[in-house]
């Protein structure tokens, strides 16, 4: 794709619109995560410190008791990062050592020598939130207040089980390992979407573009109307552009085959003077013969020019070898025609972009050339190679120079010996040139003239 293509504009717009979108995904579901890894935690703690305060008693001396501790390894590791702790003091703003004047606290051999305070009183039952660790660390803790009956009153108790939250971290590092690649898969795989997408978007662009060139080679004539509605107003705006091109070439061919066919009748006067004051005056004569054979030779060139101009973009692709075939028909039963060995080998599939006519003066222009020249052959062919056609016309004449190769001019003899006017190769130039053809000139392996008509074939 070129820097400057609609479908990479596109594309890389709705890759970074993607890349922005995965994002903000990530870091939404990121939060998320980590919300609900709270609540999970705080759940699980919670359940264990309904455990606890369902266990807990006091002894006849007051001292806190609990007769079977929580399971978990790591209640029993020093420092183990799971944590908990009975107090009969609540304190608002905690208690780090866990001993006021209810006497020491009951905890975990988790904490060591250390003990939790306890989180503040919320609204919500249990009191969920952050305290210090034992190990300078950070804990997520849950305290649940309960009152269990104690010599005939209610003694307070204050229930905090608390977790790690580096442990947390390692849960959350796990998830991102697996949430980065998944989020890059998922930008590869909308990005390989939404380029199809945005191909099967531009698919109507495509297709105009090969009507376009279907118009161009003369297999259609107008842009067909079965294009999305979006895409309508532009066809119906180039049919409505080649309907005008079509009529104003059409006037500008009928003028000039007016303006050629008016000239005829003065021309042939004017011959016709040259002829009846050629006896008395022949110096005069033949001035005013050749000036109007110069003017009858600008006129069948006017005529050529207005065909090959009124192509445009309505040319009719017209078979090569078909009409090759009925010209060489022709042309071996002139003089000198039927002597000659011609070799013919044009491909069924090759197609000149213009008209029949066209073509025909073309082809008759230059071979008759040909045949003038030639010594016993005259070779054609003619193929289709790497999306452009090639057609080639060689003789074994005495061929030219590069340097009048390179000096032809149109219109201009190069040898007076052989009759014409000289108007030929400048016509058939004429018309390659109007139908978007290319003609060159050279020496031929045969030894005499090579001339190559080259045009693109649009593609199918």
């Amino acid at each position: 794709m070129k820097h400057g293509s609609l479908r990479l504009r596109l594309g890389l717009a709705a890759a970074g619109l993607i890349a922005l979108a995965l994002v903000l995904a990530g870091v939404g579901l990121t939060l998320i995560f980590d919300r609900v890894l709270d609540a999970r935690t705080a759940d699980g703690l919670d359940r264990t410190a309904k455990l606890i305060a369902g266990q807990v008693a006091l002894a006849p001396d007051g001292t806190l008791t609990l007769p079977r501790e929580p399971p978990d390894s790591r209640f029993f590791a020093p420092y183990g990062g799971l944590y908990w702790q009975v107090d009969r003091h609540v304190d608002q703003q905690g208690d780090p050592q866990g001993e006021r004047a209810g006497g020491p606290a009951l905890r975990s051999r988790s904490l060591w020598d250390r003990g939790l305070g306890t989180v503040p009183d919320t609204a919500q039952e249990p009191a969920v939130g952050d305290l210090a660790g034992p190990d300078g660390g950070t804990l997520i803790a849950v305290t649940r207040r309960v009152s269990i009956p104690a010599n005939g009153a209610n003694a307070a108790l204050a229930v905090t089980v608390a977790e790690d939250r580096r442990d947390l971290a390692e849960s959350r590092a796990t998830f991102l390992r697996l949430l980065v690649p998944s989020l890059g898969a998922l930008f590869v795989a909308l990005t390989l979407a939404m380029s199809l997408f945005v191909r099967r978007a531009l698919a109507p662009f495509r297709t105009l573009r090969a009507d376009l060139a279907a118009i161009h080679a003369g297999t259609r004539a107008r842009l067909p109307e079965s294009f999305p509605e979006e895409v309508r107003p532009l066809v119906a705006d180039l049919n409505r552009l080649l309907d005008a091109q079509e009529r104003d070439l059409e006037r500008a061919r009928t003028g000039a085959g007016d303006m050629a066919h008016g000239l005829k009748t003065p021309l042939a006067v004017l011959d016709a003077l040259a002829r009846r004051t050629e006896g008395r005056h022949p110096a005069l004569a033949a001035e005013i013969a050749e000036q109007a054979q110069a003017m009858g030779r600008q006129v069948e060139r006017t005529l050529a020019r207005a065909r090959a101009a009124s192509g445009g973009l309505r040319r009719r692709a017209c078979p090569v070898a078909p009409a090759l075939a009925r010209i060489v028909g022709a042309l071996k039963r002139l003089p000198e025609g039927e002597a000659l060995r011609w070799e013919i080998a044009a491909a069924d599939e090759l197609a000149f972009p213009g008209d029949e006519g066209d073509l025909t003066e073309i082809l008759g222009n230059l071979l008759d050339n040909a045949r003038k020249w030639a010594h016993r052959r005259i070779r054609v062919a003619g193929r289709v190679e790497g999306g452009e056609a090639h057609l080639v016309m060689e003789d074994d004449g005495p061929g030219m120079s590069e340097a009048a190769i390179a000096g032809i001019a149109r219109g201009r003899r190069w040898d007076e010996t052989r009759p014409g006017t000289g108007f030929g190769i400048a016509i058939a130039r004429d018309l390659a040139e109007g139908a978007g053809a290319r003609m060159q000139f050279g020496r031929s392996d045969l030894g005499g003239l090579r001339v190559e008509i080259r045009w693109p074939v649009p593609e199918s």
